[in-house]
């Protein structure tokens, strides 16, 4: 032991502790070297023989990273060529503290056995741990433990004959600690130094990156932007109300627009407006900045201008033009609006996108197009442009200087030719942040051995359902069902219900990695053609999916209800089923409705279908919302898997059955768990909207004589009903699509960080998610916390801490949200591609929103949106009257009202390969020269995609 450190502490409860540390230095860490005789070691990690070729250094050689090279050019690391890496506990500490998702790639790296990165701990290595000396800073004394390191490799390897010949190069990007490291006797060159000298690997030049804002300021004279202020002057602006922080978030329609979502409770001044390149000042999406707010006649309303950036034809003179048009608001609409002053924490991403194509050829630098609009352009050095061109590829950014209109950034990787389906669905899921790689050996380490079968320790706590007629009831071609429906008559009348849900938790043990990674994925990802699973294949669709004629183990909620669905008693059980049906809606709906069959299944689904009729008329008059979406499916070619018919989705009976069942297995869950759990219970809410939100549905409504009453979810469920016309049937489910718009997004939350657990849409007290463990991780702990109240499971220490409960809840927030949009923009593409095939189309559709410059349309056949701009570039512009209290617009002597029908031309507009659209021409009523260019995203007032789903439990 080196030394002891004791110290006391507080705890939140006031209990004072003991705290000692220790630190221990030992003599049997070994190098990790193959060919070192000095070590006794069983399995060596780098290499004898290493293959890389440098022109600096001609002997065989090992890397040594410092801290800023492994966080700045971890894209280099991960390139395949890149081996035989030594990474010191002092630089895999520091690179840990300063960047969490660099550090999972490191890590990722380390357990990549082909990768041959080595782990050294030289913190606890007797001859090279260092103390940190008087008046030496933490970052001096850690750039003095690297070289130390690198100097005890240098010397340690020379003692084995075989290696005498081997080297050790530290690289490092401080000219300090270069220049000392010299002095030293150790070899040291700069990551850009020794990237160039691989003269059989040119490529790795271009995924270098790009030197400090700093350095490329002092090229250009030229100032753009203003100085960010240092963080610890933002901290002090921020703590004394000078300035605001919160998420920067671009506009997808105007680039020289973004508004600032401010963080805390204060619902004054929740968001403000930035407008101009220069008020933004570099931010870039989900970003956290800090923001002055101007002054109050300074204000500014938020633009109804559609502005794309034009690239390099876009110079500062143009845009200080076209910002003057942004200014065209009057005095009543303005908004707080503000200037970005810092830049608290950076949200960058690697981004997927294209090449720009260069006027110069031989140039090596270039204008890289993100795929989302919302990023602007990035400055690359490249000098594979011609392999590039009409690639997606994927860069990353390095920095932005003031006196640059774009950041740079260094291309990472070519992801494939633009169009092509597999290049398109790496790059949706990339972009939406889906982990979708394939799960590693560690993680199937995990799962049960084959053939798996129940054993009399699976049976402990848990009873035996297999006599029961059970069935499911799901989408065609589902193959990882996770609930199933019984009911039977009692003797004393009443009716007795189960839902059995599949007992994923049985198989997926808390902290393992199997665990970690279900996690980590939050949710499965449904898209066209293809799922992503959030657990292996072998439990989705095989253990734990509740297929007919297996016995599987399951969690059933089983109630006892009476003719008119009260409940009697509840019940909550871990069991084994054994499904003897495995139905698709349309099926189990042939079965309600035939005479002739009278089965026990059959009995069974006629009694639920009796019930679910009353319960869904109890929610309804309790409040409950029954909103609507267009929801599409496609129809495949068996061959060429393009879509080769689109069409909106049918509901069935059977539909709304299996939904008022899982709603209600998860309203009594939340109820048991809350009971037992009040503080570490994982609830599902869906907030209230704010009023504000409801203008328009009101305004469209009162435009066609009907009153919407938002006073309550009760009062609005109560209008929607009432507002109908017999001339217009399709208009109730356009003010029902409205409505949905004007929602919240429901998210899950800790019972114990949080005091409102309504669910609005539901009209609900309480509500969580239990029926769907396959593919919701949140579910999975819902399973957890059930299994603790019924005795049927132990817990362990992160189910009951509610700060760690949150930050799950956070996490599997997100993941939902991207799946969601994933799954939409699947929908865009393969939208794009029946379209493709099919040509030109007329279609009826009905206006769904009206603009100060567009309509949106909606073709009700397709549930696809398109935008018909009325002010065309390069055409004369027609004369355009805007009434926002009766939402009209009148364009020459035609008069558009929301929910108006309209005849369109569709078509595909693929001159813009990367971002193709679905392009609307209108053809009723005719206005010669309109057209509409679409993406097929349906968007809300904050311009982020809606969901296709009306299911609002889910």
């Amino acid at each position: 032991m080196l030394k002891s450190k004791t110290f006391m502490k507080k705890t939140r409860t006031g209990r004072v502790l003991k705290i000692v540390r220790e630190h221990y230095l030992r003599d049997d860490i070994t190098c990790g070297c193959q060919g070192c005789e000095e070590c006794q070691q069983t399995s060596p990690v780098l290499q004898v023989e290493p293959i890389l070729q440098s022109s600096l250094c001609a002997t065989p050689h090992y890397l040594m990273p410092d801290t800023n090279v492994l966080l700045h050019q971890i894209d280099i690391l991960e390139d395949p060529v890149i081996q035989n890496v030594i990474l010191l506990q002092t630089v895999l500490q520091e690179a840990r503290r300063r960047s969490a998702p660099v550090y999972k790639r490191i890590r990722d790296l380390t357990n990549n056995t082909e990768k041959f990165f080595y782990t050294f701990t030289n913190e606890h290595h007797r001859e090279t741990y260092i103390e940190q000396e008087k008046g030496e800073t933490a970052n001096d004394r850690n750039d003095r433990a690297i070289r130390t390191a690198a100097k005890w490799y240098t010397d340690h390897i020379k003692k084995s004959e075989n290696m005498a010949n081997f080297q050790v190069l530290l690289i490092t990007n401080d000219r300090k600690n270069k220049e000392k490291a010299v002095e030293e006797g150790i070899v040291a060159y700069t990551c850009e130094e020794y990237v160039k000298s691989l003269v059989a690997n040119p490529e790795l030049v271009d995924r270098l990156a790009s030197v400090s804002d700093e350095q490329n300021e002092i090229e250009s004279g030229k100032i753009i932007f203003p100085e960010h202020l240092p963080l610890s002057k933002l901290q002090q602006g921020i703590k004394s109300g000078t300035y605001v922080q919160g998420t920067f978030r671009a506009s997808r329609d105007n680039y020289l627009e973004a508004t600032v979502w401010v963080h805390g409770d204060s619902e004054e001044n929740k968001e403000i407006i930035l407008q101009g390149l220069r008020n933004m000042n570099r931010a870039m999406q989900e970003d956290i900045v800090a923001v002055q707010l101007l002054e109050k006649e300074n204000w500014v309303a938020p633009s109804s201008v559609v502005l794309q950036d034009e690239g390099e034809t876009d110079d500062i003179e143009s845009i200080d033009e076209k910002e003057k048009m942004l200014k065209t608001g009057g005095q009543n609409n303005t908004k707080p609006s503000g200037k970005v002053v810092g830049i608290i924490k950076r949200s960058w991403r690697p981004y997927c996108g294209m090449l720009a194509k260069s006027q110069i050829k031989e140039s090596t630098r270039h204008l890289f197009t993100p795929a989302d609009r919302r990023i602007p352009r990035v400055r690359i050095e490249t000098r594979q442009s011609s392999n590039l061109e009409g690639q997606r590829i994927i860069v990353a950014i390095d920095g932005w200087p003031r006196n640059s209109r774009y950041p740079n950034g260094h291309f990472v990787k070519n992801l494939g030719a633009a169009g092509d389906k597999e290049t398109e669905t790496e790059v949706l899921l990339l972009e939406h942040d889906v982990p979708h790689q394939p799960f590693s050996q560690v993680v199937l380490s995990f799962l049960p051995q084959m053939p798996w079968t129940i054993t009399p320790e699976d049976m402990r706590n848990r009873i035996d359902l297999r006599h029961l007629y059970i069935c499911s009831v799901d989408p065609p071609g589902c193959t990882d069902i996770d609930d199933a429906l019984h009911c039977r008559q009692l003797d004393n009348g009443n009716l007795e219900v189960g839902v059995h849900i599949a007992d994923v938790s049985h198989f997926i043990r808390p902290g393992t990695a199997l665990d970690q990674e279900s996690a980590n994925r939050g949710t499965t990802v449904y898209l066209c053609e293809k799922r992503i699973d959030m657990v292996p294949e072998l439990l989705s669709s095989n253990l734990c999916s509740l297929r007919s004629e297996v016995d599987r183990l399951a969690f059933s909620c089983i109630w006892e209800l009476s003719q008119d669905a009260k409940i009697i008693n509840t019940k909550f059980t871990k069991s084994v089923i054994n499904s003897k049906a495995s139905l698709t809606y349309a099926q189990a709906q042939m079965r309600i409705d035939s005479p002739a069959m009278n089965d026990e299944i059959t009995k069974s689904l006629r009694l639920l279908n009796k019930l679910a009729k009353i319960l869904k008329k109890k929610r309804i008059d309790n409040g409950a919302l029954t909103l609507s979406s267009p929801e599409v499916r496609f129809h495949m070619d068996s061959e060429t898997h393009d879509p080769i018919d689109l069409q909106t989705k049918e509901l069935q009976e059977t539909n709304s059955m299996v939904e008022e069942f899982m709603l209600l297995a998860n309203i009594s869950v939340a109820q048991k768990i809350y009971d037992e759990f009040p503080e570490y219970a994982l609830l599902r809410k869906h907030p209230a909207p704010p009023p504000a939100n409801y203008d328009i549905l009101v305004k469209a409504a009162k435009s066609k004589n009907l009153e919407i009453k938002c006073d309550s979810a009760k009062a609005l469920a109560d209008s929607l009903d009432k507002a109908a016309s017999p001339e217009f049937p399709y208009l109730n489910t356009l003010l029902r699509i409205l409505a949905t718009r004007c929602m919240m997004q429901a998210v899950y939350f800790c019972s114990g960080m949080d005091n409102d657990f309504l669910h609005y849409g539901l009209a609900s007290p309480i509500y969580t998610h239990f029926t769907s463990p396959i593919r919701r991780y949140a579910d999975i702990i819902v399973h957890r916390l059930l299994a603790v109240t019924v005795g049927a499971d132990s817990t362990y220490p992160d189910l009951t801490d509610k700060h760690k409960l949150s930050d799950i809840c956070k996490n599997i927030n997100y993941r939902h949200k991207m799946a969601q949009y994933s799954q939409r923009a699947s929908v865009s593409y393969h939208t794009q591609l029946f379209f493709k095939n099919k040509g030109i189309m007329s279609e009826e559709g009905y206006i769904l929103f009206v603009r100060k410059n567009a309509i949106v349309v909606l073709i009700p056949k397709f549930g696809l949106e398109g935008t018909v701009f009325f002010e065309e570039k390069n055409k004369a512009k027609p004369k355009i009257v805007y009434n926002d209290e009766i939402p009209s617009l009148k364009v020459e002597n035609a008069t558009f009202y929301m929910f108006d029908k309209v005849k369109v031309k569709i078509s595909l507009d693929a001159s813009n390969i990367q971002h193709q659209k679905i392009r609307m021409e209108l053809i009723e009523p005719e206005i010669p020269g309109i057209t509409a260019l679409s993406d097929g995203d349906q968007r809300n007032a904050n311009g982020e995609p809606t969901l296709k789903k009306s299911k609002l439990g889910n």
